[in-house]
């Protein structure tokens, strides 16, 4: 699979990636064994970057991966985690001590000595204007607790203080079909300051999948129940902020749009690895062959132009309205 450059490092990761949040919580219950499935068939497939957090599962997450890359030494994957999501939103929270402390949790979790590559977890909007963060995150890195570190955001605002950043080297922030906002700014940004691009939530929780009718019933457990309307953290992670309703009839149009042989699925992949500047992609996966299929967006070809403008015209038909204003 296609290698990219995360920016400002001289870290190579897989054009297609694996979230796991799935893999702790928030999407109904994943067995240990499912989850370890799940991870074989996308190292098998060519994936070279996990994805995680902290407070995926309460560290389950991380666990995960940490035992399967120890049976795995043959596995060359670098691990992208996430920190500060454990504790009350508040500024005050993101110090140095708190900065070691989460850390050493997650190197514990992992089984590692220097975690690859740390991003603040959509943390409170003053947090990305503060000098004492990052030189707390540059000593991090001086202490080889960490390699490299990253944020990941929910506005494009946030996104673009960050890149002013000179230490940060890379960007998380959700893009998709139905979230183009960032290609605006946030993109171009990137690629002229050297900071990489991870885009998550590709798949608008699954909703780019075309499998999901105004009818569809998540369980209790699934954030796509529970979160519709922020009540948990930020609307923007579920759905991409779309109302459901909505979301489920543009995706019906989009699945229009896939090309012979591909799903729906993989044409929203292959439309997001292509767009300029971005690293990698981060679509979950809660079966092997998800996870295989995830993978084989990457050898899809190019998305002709007329693809791209008709993307382009659903979203400021049908999306827009609801989603360009707030993220």
């Amino acid at each position: 699979m296609e290698q990219r450059v995360i920016g400002r490092t001289d870290q190579r990761v897989s054009v297609i990636g694996l979230g796991t949040w799935q893999l702790g919580a928030d999407w109904g219950e994943v067995r240990e064994e499912e989850a370890r499935a799940v991870l074989d068939a996308a190292v098998e497939a060519g994936v070279t970057f996990f994805d995680t957090a902290d407070v995926y599962g309460d560290g389950r997450s991380e666990r995960l991966i940490g035992a399967y890359l120890r049976d795995r030494p043959d596995a060359r994957v670098l691990v992208a985690t996430k920190m500060g999501r454990r504790v009350e939103q508040d500024p005050r929270h993101y110090t140095l001590d708190n900065f070691r402390a989460w850390t050493d949790r997650s190197r514990a979790n992992l089984g590692v000595d220097t975690l690859d590559l740390v991003q603040l977890h959509c943390p409170p909007t003053p947090v990305y204007s503060s000098d004492a963060v990052f030189d707390a995150l540059d000593t991090l890195v001086a202490e080889e607790r960490i390699a490299a570190y990253g944020v990941s955001v929910e506005t494009c605002a946030e996104a673009l203080t960050a890149i002013a950043r000179p230490g940060v080297a890379s960007v998380q922030i959700i893009l998709n079909p139905f979230r183009l906002k960032p290609l605006e700014e946030v993109l171009p940004a990137a690629a002229a300051a050297g900071v990489g691009i991870i885009a998550r939530v590709p798949l608008a929780s699954g909703l780019l999948s075309g499998r999901y009718t105004r009818e569809t019933v998540f369980p209790s457990d699934d954030h796509r129940t529970y979160n519709r309307a922020g009540e948990a953290f930020d609307q923007g992670e579920t759905f991409s902020g779309v109302d459901f309703a909505t979301g489920v009839d543009a995706a019906v149009e989009f699945s229009g749009l896939a090309p012979s042989g591909a799903t729906p699925a993989q044409t929203a992949l292959r439309w997001i690895i292509q767009q300029p500047g971005v690293t990698s992609v981060i679509p979950g996966a809660r079966s092997p062959e998800q996870a295989l299929a995830n993978a084989a967006a990457a050898a899809l070809p190019p998305l002709p132009e007329s693809t791209l403008e008709a993307v382009r015209a659903l979203y400021d038909r049908a999306i827009r309205a609801q989603v360009h204003h707030r993220w």
